[in-house]
């Protein structure tokens, strides 16, 4: 929280002027965050949802955007609720971290975590119960066929979590945006 300072800075034992915390709030860039769950198929296919709400990014994991005062994780596990109606247990396992510059559609960078939600069955997906008002469609799809019905940088994002998945290492993903791609 330093900077050129102003009147109503307060000196640091630097010699820099520390800005008071609404005068720094104004100095960085803004963000957003959200959380999600990743989940597959018995046989290791990506399960995702249809939304309603975006051309740009059509097949999603069940996620969200952070309320304030919540955690990534309770995030996920709120999101995941509403939207699939499915309990997701802990302990959280993080697959990737997401970031997103600012773009056209959207005026603030995006960070964001996506969570391990491990396997369903055929009969857990068959059970999941969509919120019309966001998700019409759920799937189960290999990554071949996943490919031609998402933009590249969202299916960049599906194979870094896969593989994030498959090898146990997290993934660092900061390819995806809001459309600018």
């Amino acid at each position: 929280m330093t900077g050129t300072g102003t009147a109503h800075g307060v000196p640091a034992p630097s010699g820099r002027v520390m800005l008071p915390p609404e005068e720094y709030a104004r100095s960085v860039p803004k963000s957003t965050g959200f959380a999600c769950v990743f989940f597959t198929d018995e046989h290791h296919r990506p399960v995702q949802l249809r939304a309603t709400y975006s051309r740009t990014h059509p097949w999603q994991f069940p996620g969200g955007t952070m309320d304030h005062g919540e955690r990534p994780w309770e995030t996920a596990r709120r999101e995941c609720l509403e939207e699939t109606g499915i309990v997701v247990p802990g302990p959280p396992r993080l697959l990737a971290s997401v970031f997103g510059p600012p773009g056209t559609d959207w005026p603030f960078s995006t960070s964001g975590c996506v969570f391990d939600g491990g396997r369903l069955t055929d009969e857990q997906i068959r059970a999941i119960v969509l919120d019309p008002d966001e998700h019409d469609a759920v799937r189960a799809l290999s990554l071949a066929q996943w490919h031609p019905l998402m933009p590249p940088q969202d299916f960049a994002r599906l194979e870094a979590v896969m593989t994030a998945r498959l090898t146990g290492t997290a993934a660092y993903f900061d390819a995806w945006g809001w459309g600018d791609a």
